[in-house]
């Protein structure tokens, strides 16, 4: 059994440790949150150890790894914390509040050999991982251009006071909405070093965007487009849709299915020459446990695997992370420097 511990008890929290609990391989060992509410509300109806301070919670229960779904702005400092101590760590996305801090992060795992990943759940999506495999045998030959657009009902009013409205808690359409779409990008098409335009819209925040737009080149010379809009209440719930198109080809896909023209059949493939689509249903690995999809519990059976020595740590690391969070960087710079 691998000995777990949660710190903070909002929407993702609640998530990890409802997987975490219907695990087999896991004892959930504590979990944390500065809320006496949500703790004594918890602590009256599951069997878990629950703790306000989750410093406490560590010394207290020793765990051998740790989920921290907290707001950006705590990121750093309680991973590096948790890290130290020499314990492995899951983190949500978006990494860290900037590139500086994440390198630091990077470096103490990689120095003292910690399990290390990011709440990246697309990259667990079967159609996106389709559709990176394609890509990646030349299913569609070389790509020519992209584009992805992202859009949902998160800011639909005018609305302040919470963690996603301040920019120095992690707030915002660019880093907590659109960070997803940019690490799609570097990990399907590759990694993206040149922003070439931005505009950047509020429409109900005050403080932070609800809209981003870029023009982005990658290290591989391959330009495309961003298209990013938290305040688009038309939507029920996030949706992206990555376009991908190559000299002998076209994908377009989403989190439900891929439809992918291919103009030769691709050997030893169910593509044929032509239009072909596929449904989520016909990609997904089977997961023990579903939860809003079954990535979400893919990309924690992931991290328990890894744990256990079964696979290796490569999927959503602290390094990939951190190199979106440089393009977050770059986006903002680049809309700094037009403004100035």
């Amino acid at each position: 059994m691998v000995k777990i511990g949660v710190i903070g008890i909002g929407k993702m929290g609640i998530s990890h440790l409802s997987i975490l609990g219907g695990n087999p391989n896991v004892d959930v060992v504590g979990i944390a949150d500065n809320s006496q509410m949500i703790m004594e509300a918890i602590g009256k109806y599951a069997p878990f150890k629950c703790y306000t301070n989750h410093i406490e919670m560590i010394e207290n229960e020793r765990p051998e790894a740790v989920f921290v779904s907290t707001p950006t702005k705590y990121h750093f400092s309680m991973v590096k914390e948790l890290m130290v101590k020499g314990i492995h760590v899951f983190v949500e996305k978006p990494f860290c509040l900037n590139s500086k801090e994440g390198a630091e992060l990077v470096e103490i795992a990689n120095s003292k050999k910690l399990i290390n990943q990011v709440g990246y759940h697309n990259k667990f999506i079967g159609t996106f991982s389709e559709a990176k495999n394609i890509i990646k045998h030349g299913g569609i030959g070389e790509i020519v251009h992209f584009s992805v657009e992202m859009h949902g009902p998160v800011v639909i009013k005018k609305k302040e006071g919470t963690w996603r409205s301040k920019p120095n808690e992690g707030g915002g359409c660019l880093m907590d909405y659109a960070a997803h779409s940019i690490d799609l990008i570097n990990n399907m098409i590759g990694k993206i070093n040149t922003v070439e335009g931005v505009l950047i819209k509020s429409i109900y925040s005050k403080d932070v965007e609800d809209a981003v737009y870029a023009l982005l080149k990658t290290e591989n010379n391959i330009s495309g487009v961003l298209n990013v809009n938290w305040s688009d209440e038309t939507y029920r719930k996030m949706s992206t849709t990555f376009t991908i198109l190559g000299t002998k080809g076209k994908i377009i896909v989403d989190s439900t299915e891929i439809k992918a023209y291919v103009k030769e059949t691709i050997p030893d493939s169910n593509y044929f020459k032509g239009w072909n689509i596929y449904h989520i249903n016909d990609l997904s690995e089977k997961v023990d446990f579903y939860l809003r999809g079954e990535e979400y519990s893919a990309q924690v059976q992931y991290f328990i695997e890894t744990l256990e020595g079964k696979k290796e740590n490569n999927i959503n690391t602290f390094k990939s992370a951190w190199e979106t969070d440089q393009v977050i960087e770059k986006i903002k710079c680049y809309n700094n420097t037009k403004h100035a």
